[in-house]
C-alpha cells in the first residue's frame, strides 16, 4: 500500500475505534493476527511472517524471513543466494534476509480471511465490552423501555440503554399488561454468557426487585440508617419485608412508608397493586414470628425443640383465618420471612404442650 491507502486505513481503524467504542490496540491485534494467518496460507510460510502496524509512525509492513541456502530445501523458510540478491547486495549462506510483501499481493483468499478475522474480532470485542458493561448491572435494577410484546408467547422485548432483551411471559407479575413505549422497572438477575453474544436475565418477580425499589424511594436504607433484613414475595399479590433500624430514634416502619405513605406507595404502583406488609425485625425468635404473621394478633409463640426450625402459634379464634390468610398466603410469607416453619393453632383449640403432634404450618422455601 502507498502512504496514501496507509493513511486510509489508520484513518478507518480510528473511525471503527470512535464508533464501536472498541480501543484501538485490540483491532490492531486482531487485523495483525488475520494478516498474518493470509500470509502463511498465501506463501506457505511458518513462523518466519512478520507483520508491523504502527499508528504512531504510520507504519505497515508486512514481511516474510527466510534463511540464504545453497540448496533449497524448504522453499517456505529458505531462499537461494540469487534469488537473496534482490533483498540484500551482499547475502551470505545461513543469513536470515527479510522479504517485504505489498498487501495488495495477498489475494482473493488472503482478503476473505483477513476480513473474516478482522470481523470475528470485532464481535468478541463488542462481546466483551457488553458483558463488562451490563456485570456493573448485576442485581441491580434498572429502567427498561418495552419495545413489543408476542402475542402468542406473552414474551416481551423491552430495550435498556441500546440494546434489547427479552422478559419472559413468567418472569412479568400476573397482574402486569405491558404496552409499547411502556417505562418499567426490571431486576438483573445475571449476565448470561452465550458463545456468539451476551444476554441478561431479568426479571419483575424477584424478590430482590422490591429490596432495590425501597433503597432507591427511602433514603434511610440507602444511607444504612435502615436496614431490610428479609424479604419474601408471591409477585403481583403480596409482600412481606423486616426492616431494622440501627438508630433507636429512627422508626424503620415508618421510614419506609414515608409521609402519607408516599414511599411505599411508589413502589406498590410500580409493582402494579402487589399488596407490601413492613414488618419490624427483632434477633428474638418469638417476637419475629409474631411480626411476620401481621396482621393477624398472636396470643403466643412456643419455638418446638429439635433440629428443624418449627414453632406453634396461638391465635384468638377470630384471627385464624386472618393469620392463615386467603390459601395459607400470610402463614406461608411469614414461614419464608422468618425461616420457620410456623403450626398456627387457634386459642379454643390449642393443644397440650406436652401432647407431641405434628404441625401443620407452612414450610419456610429455601432462600
Amino acid at each position: 500500500m502507498n502512504t496514501k491507502e496507509i493513511r486510509a486505513f489508520f484513518d478507518a481503524l480510528q473511525l471503527l475505534e470512535m464508533e464501536k467504542g472498541i480501543d484501538g490496540a485490540y483491532l490492531i491485534e486482531k487485523i495483525t493476527n488475520a494478516i498474518v494467518i493470509a500470509v502463511k496460507r498465501d506463501y506457505q510460510a511458518t513462523d518466519n511472517v512478520d507483520v508491523v502496524i504502527d499508528p504512531e509512525t504510520d507504519r505497515f509492513d508486512v514481511s516474510i524471513t527466510k534463511t540464504v541456502a545453497a540448496e533449497v530445501e524448504d522453499p517456505a523458510t529458505q531462499i537461494s543466494v540469487d534469488e537473496a540478491l534482490k533483498y540484500d547486495p551482499h547475502p551470505l549462506e545461513g543469513m536470515q534476509v527479510t522479504i517485504p510483501l505489498d498487501t495488495k499481493q495477498f489475494g482473493r483468499i488472503a482478503a476473505q480471511t483477513a476480513k473474516h478475522v478482522i470481523r470475528q474480532g470485532i464481535r468478541e470485542a463488542e462481546h466483551s465490552q457488553l458483558i463488562a458493561q451490563y456485570q456493573n448491572k448485576v442485581h441491580e435494577v434498572v429502567t427498561a423501555t418495552v419495545e413489543k410484546i408476542d402475542p402468542e408467547s406473552g414474551n416481551a422485548t423491552i430495550r435498556i440503554d441500546k440494546n434489547e432483551f427479552l422478559l419472559f411471559k413468567n418472569e412479568q407479575l400476573p397482574n402486569d399488561n405491558l404496552q409499547q413505549g411502556e417505562h418499567i422497572k426490571v431486576y438483573v438477575v445475571d449476565v448470561v454468557n452465550f458463545e456468539r453474544r451476551c444476554s441478561l436475565k431479568i426479571s419483575r418477580t424477584h424478590k430482590d426487585l422490591v429490596k432495590r425499589l425501597f433503597e432507591r424511594e427511602v433514603p434511610e436504607i440507602f444511607d444504612g440508617v435502615v436496614e431490610i433484613r428479609s424479604i419474601s414475595r408471591e409477585a403481583g399479590s403480596r409482600t412481606k419485608m423486616a426492616v431494622w433500624s440501627n438508630q433507636p430514634d429512627v422508626d424503620p416502619i415508618g421510614a419506609c412508608i414515608g409521609p402519607r405513605g408516599s414511599r411505599i406507595s411508589a413502589v406498590v404502583s410500580e409493582l402494579k397493586g402487589e399488596k407490601i406488609d413492613i414488618v419490624k425485625y427483632s434477633e428474638d425468635d418469638a417476637e419475629f414470628i409474631t411480626q411476620a404473621l401481621s396482621p393477624a394478633t398472636v396470643i403466643g409463640v412456643e419455638i418446638l425443640p429439635g433440629e428443624e426450625r418449627s414453632c406453634r402459634v396461638t391465635v384468638p379464634d377470630n384471627q385464624l383465618s386472618l393469620a392463615i390468610g386467603n390459601k395459607g398466603q400470610n402463614a406461608k410469607l411469614a414461614a419464608k420471612l422468618t425461616g420457620y416453619k410456623i403450626d398456627i393453632r387457634p386459642e379454643s383449640g390449642a393443644p397440650d404442650p406436652a401432647k407431641k403432634e405434628e404441625p401443620q404450618g407452612e414450610e419456610p422455601a429455601a432462600e
